[in-house]
């Protein structure tokens, strides 16, 4: 062996060192950085990797392997991997291949995510919340909503399968990222449907498959992009649920009713296809025209009835029964009956028809007002009571109300009602019937007749007698005596005097006399006063006795004139003219005053009448009282200028006796 081969073979120190300096010179074995390497072995679950460091560095295969697949990898193979730490504790070089894919994957990302362009990833594994996905060596989270436009139920067949994916956010620092596969299904199908939405035009008739059945409608498949078909747009008639008409997978024909440019909606329908019954329906079902129909469906308000195919009628429920108005529509028809109806009203444009049911029928009412006139008597049940009345149950089956007002003559209605009870068998009198009103007005109080008729002649300022039916605080409840009228008489029309104007006075029972002070027959009131009667009497006797201006009340005038004339006999006949002439003129004064009197100046007035018409001898000038004998002295004075007046003079106290027993028995006879 010659010398250079020598030399090769045994460098020196400084060629040694010079060679290891040349070979760390041609690669970049940074930490933190990611290296080429070979695969010098495979040992078990590590490949052992040379990266050009004093010693290799081993490496787990399952970072070599992709999500769901398993590592292909032979001795020889050339790997990046991600360089930790050039030597660790051991004097092996710490690598990754796993780091050094997500190095590369997340520039490769930022790149993309800044550009807005889709990623390639697979889902591989389920997670609270959604899916993680491998995104070419980064690890990416899929949330569960946005895996699809609409809820999936299986994820199996997207699982471990290569699908478009669009970044939503990443957090190079936090190692997060965040993907959504819904998104890019909605743009390519926001794509397809412009396109689809642009070759399709209102009006058009195209066939598709019912994808979808709902409570109010059925979606409708054309070819890449969805239409409603209303429940309302499936047939001309009614149609209760879809699954009536389509199932799903059905294919069907459909026109394209509406299309939305902005939201790209598109409303189908199938009745569209088919003729409007609606057309020519007055010529059809004149009004007043008599058909035959089918109940379809029953509401609080009514009923509806099906005339022919596509064209329902609504028998309103007012419209169902003569009699029965607060009854629901299921209990007169029901679903399927077959009913004859008569057309109403029809409004082509609203597409309603208004039906009748009731008018096929016999009217009670028009029967009622047949056969019976105002003023017959009816009987019947009492069927119900209300407010304002009471309603009595007749043939037939209608009812008449009996008004608050017609209860009772005397008593207010709210308080006569309390008499009656439901069921109850009562008779009435026909006082109006309206057959177009379905009205009838009954009355009870009719059946006895009016007691105001019944009254007479009374009118006010009558004097009539009452009996006391009931004493109150506030006065006395009268009955006319000889009638059914019924009067109160207040507390302050009992007596003049204030003093006796006390209800306790009196009694249930007795009977009193009374002056009417009101009789309203249309009103249907009437007053009474025993205070006016008193003012009446004494104003009757003052008119017929004279006048009380002097001071002194009547009865006293009267006493004192008549009992001075006894005393004087027939020496001085002359003196009973002047007096009586004096009482007289007292009564004539008294009479302006008597409305300012009491009830005890009447009763002394009545006494001295009394007294006057006996004429008797009493003497006991005594006992009369100064304001008596004043009137008298002043009699006595004026009898000397009377002397002239001579003539007659004998004839005088017997004409004043007649006078008095004149007076007296006209007086008993008021009294009577």
């Amino acid at each position: 062996m010659s010398d250079p081969q020598l030399s090769e073979l045994n460098p020196t120190r400084d060629e040694f060192a010079a060679l290891l300096e040349e070979s760390f010179g041609l690669v970049d074995l940074r930490e933190g950085s990611v290296v080429a390497g070979k695969v010098v072995a495979i040992e078990k679950d590590l490949a052992v990797i040379d990266v050009g460091l004093k010693t290799e560095g081993r490496v787990p295969l399952k970072e070599f392997s992709v999500a769901g697949r398993t590592p292909d990898m032979n001795v020889g193979d050339t790997v990046e991997v991600y360089l930790e730490r050039v030597e660790n504790a051991l004097g092996e070089a710490v690598l990754s291949r796993e780091k050094a894919r997500r190095e590369e994957s997340w520039s490769r990302l930022e790149e993309k995510f800044e550009a807005a362009e889709r990623v390639e990833g697979m889902i591989f594994n389920r997670v609270k919340g959604g899916f993680t996905v491998d995104l070419d060596g980064a690890v990416a989270f899929l949330p569960g909503s946005q895996v699809d436009i609409r809820p999936v139920r299986d994820i199996g067949p997207l699982m471990n399968t290569p699908q478009p994916f669009q970044i939503l956010k990443m957090d190079r620092r936090r190692g997060n990222i965040v993907v959504s596969r819904r998104s890019v299904l909605e743009e390519t199908r926001a794509e397809q449907r412009s396109e689809i939405v642009a070759r399709l035009e209102e009006g058009q008739v195209i066939e598709g498959v019912v994808k979808n059945i709902t409570d109010y409608g059925a979606f409708i498949d054309l070819g890449g992009i969805d239409g409603l078909l209303h429940v309302t747009d499936m047939a001309w008639r009614r149609v209760n649920h879809p699954t009536e008409i389509l199932a799903v997978g059905d294919t069907v024909k459909v026109q394209i009713v509406r299309i939305n440019p902005e939201s790209q909606r598109i409303s189908l329908g199938m009745k569209q296809l088919e003729s409007d019954p609606w057309d020519g329906i007055e010529a059809k079902y004149p009004v007043d025209n008599r058909v035959t129909g089918t109940v379809t469906n029953i509401t609080d308000y009514g009923a509806f009835v099906e005339l022919e195919a596509g064209v329902e009628g609504l028998i309103h429920i007012s419209e169902m029964s003569w009699t029965k108005k607060n009854v629901h529509p299921g209990k007169i028809v029901s679903t399927s009956q077959e009913v004859e109806v008569q057309v109403l009203e029809v409004d082509p444009q609203k597409r309603r028809i208004s039906l009748g049911l009731k008018q096929c029928q016999d009217n009670p009412w028009s029967a009622f007002a047949a056969s019976h006139e105002a003023g017959s008597i009816v009987e019947g049940a009492i069927r119900n009571i209300t407010e304002f009345g009471l309603f009595i149950g007749l043939d037939d089956g209608v009812d008449g109300m009996v008004h608050l007002s017609d209860l009772d003559w005397n008593r207010p209605g709210e308080v006569a009602i309390k008499d009656y009870k439901k069921g109850d068998d009562q008779k009435a009198i026909v006082l109006e019937i309206d057959p177009e009103k379905e009205r009838i007005s009954l009355g009870i109080k009719q059946l006895s007749g009016d007691p105001l008729e019944a009254a007479g002649e009374l009118k006010k300022g009558t004097r009539v007698t009452c009996e006391i039916t009931e004493v109150k605080e506030n006065g006395l409840e009268v009955k006319i005596a000889d009638t059914d009228l019924t009067a109160f008489i207040r507390r302050a029309d009992i007596s003049r005097e204030r003093s006796e104007q006390r209800p306790d006075r009196f009694a249930a029972g007795e009977k009193i006399d009374a002056a009417i002070t009101q009789f309203d027959r249309a009103a249907r009131k009437v007053s009474v006063s025993i205070k006016a009667l008193e003012i009446a009497e004494e104003k009757a006797a003052v008119k017929q006795y004279g006048s009380t201006d002097s001071g002194a009340s009547l009865g006293d005038i009267l006493g004192a004139a008549l009992d001075k004339a006894s005393q004087d006999g027939d020496e001085e006949p002359a003196e009973a003219e002047p007096a009586a002439k004096k009482a007289k003129a007292a009564d004539d004064d008294a009479e302006a005053d008597s409305a300012e009197k009491d009830e005890a100046a009447a009763k002394p007035a009545k006494k001295a009448v009394a007294k006057k018409a006996k004429a008797d001898d009493k003497a006991d000038g005594a006992e009369k009282d100064e304001a008596a004998a004043k009137p008298a002295k002043k009699a006595a004075t004026k009898k000397a200028k009377a002397d002239d007046k001579a003539d007659g003079a004998d004839e005088t106290p017997a004409k004043a006796k007649k006078t008095s027993k004149a007076k007296s028995k006209k007086t008993e006879e008021d009294e009577a």
